[in-house]
């Protein structure tokens, strides 16, 4: 074959489409209630909501709502943003039915590449609200870090906005997030070796008020005392802060931080504020853990903790000696 016809024989190979397709951006699941034109009103945050599981309260999400836009009974409105990496859009109607609400919209982010797509990030950065559904804050950590959803979800806080989440949602908002990616890890495992297929991912937020924490949910029902003790132990050791604060919820339970640090817990439990602030005595991988005094705050329903200037007084003490508490810690 000639020079011509080999270059004639190319032409009609690019034109009768025989060549490999492009790879086509995958289209992320969205689902929209209400308003789809973009509010913008002044917000007066930053404020959260961390809920503890199973149940929502509904209080909590509309105080953070109320939080944000400054009123209880106004006609100011807000969009919301609910972000989740598994399930539908559950949330559209309860939160559509909330004073103050001008739309709805639940975004499903099932990879990194979704995160950095510019629809997702475009919707988030007109939201005054964010809220993390439940799920697996291994795939949360994941995806979602140095991602420009990461990035669009600060732009909320920054413009005094709201953060929230239950369960895994809520795991995330903590300096030290407890990733959960291997062998799901309770008390008993975390005591006897606090090393053992335990990994946390560092800084994926960081939240005004929230310096220095790890959340943990769930809380009563599964026993997480002495899980939450081994992570805030570890901390401490692996030279992360010389002091780190659990903020433990019951599920069914939520608790809302407001602008100026103060912690208030609302629904039909009570949530746990831990403090580890010294070296733990016997902190290795393959060895029981060994701590003493932590400082326990139990808060009711209703009541309130200061995070940016913590209570002196009110505590009580638990310690664990070779991988065991000393008492009920709860």
């Amino acid at each position: 074959m000639g020079t011509v016809a080999k270059q004639l024989a190319a032409i009609l190979l690019l034109t009768t489409g025989t060549c490999l397709p492009l790879p086509v951006e995958a289209k992320v699941m969205r689902y929209l209630k209400g308003n789809p034109q973009d509010v913008n009103p002044t917000l007066l945050g930053p404020v959260y909501d961390l809920g503890g599981g199973g149940a929502d309260v509904d209080e909590a999400i509309q105080w953070m709502i109320n939080r944000v836009r400054g009123c209880n009974d106004c006609d100011k409105k807000v969009d919301v943003v609910v972000i989740r990496a598994t399930g539908d859009d559950g949330y559209n109607q309860p939160i559509m039915d909330m004073q103050g609400v001008d739309s709805v919209e639940t975004i499903l982010v099932k990879s990194k590449a979704e995160a950095n797509q510019p629809e997702v990030v475009n919707a988030i950065q007109k939201a005054e609200v964010v809220f993390f559904a439940g799920g697996d804050q291994c795939l949360y950590t994941r995806n979602f870090q140095n991602t420009r959803l990461e990035t669009a979800v600060e732009s909320v806080y920054k413009r005094g906005g709201g953060i929230g989440g239950t369960s895994a949602g809520a795991m995330i908002q903590s300096n030290f997030v407890y990733e959960a990616c291997g062998k799901a890890i309770e008390t008993e495992d975390a005591l006897e070796d606090p090393y053992r297929d335990i990994s946390f991912t560092y800084n994926l937020f960081s939240w005004r008020n929230l310096e220095n924490t790890v959340i943990d949910t769930h809380f009563d029902r599964r026993e997480r005392m002495g899980r939450l003790m081994a992570f805030l132990a570890r901390q401490i050791q692996d030279s992360k802060s010389t002091s780190a604060l659990g903020i433990a919820v019951s599920e069914g339970t939520s608790v809302v931080v407001d602008k100026n640090g103060m912690a208030k817990v609302m629904g039909k439990g009570v949530a746990y504020f831990v403090l580890a602030d010294h070296t733990p005595e016997v902190c290795k991988p393959r060895q029981p853990l060994t701590y003493s005094n932590y400082k326990i705050w139990r808060v009711r329903s209703g009541d309130s903790f200061n995070l940016r200037n913590r209570p002196t007084t009110g505590y009580y003490l638990r310690s664990v000696k070779r991988g065991k508490i000393d008492k009920d810690p709860y």
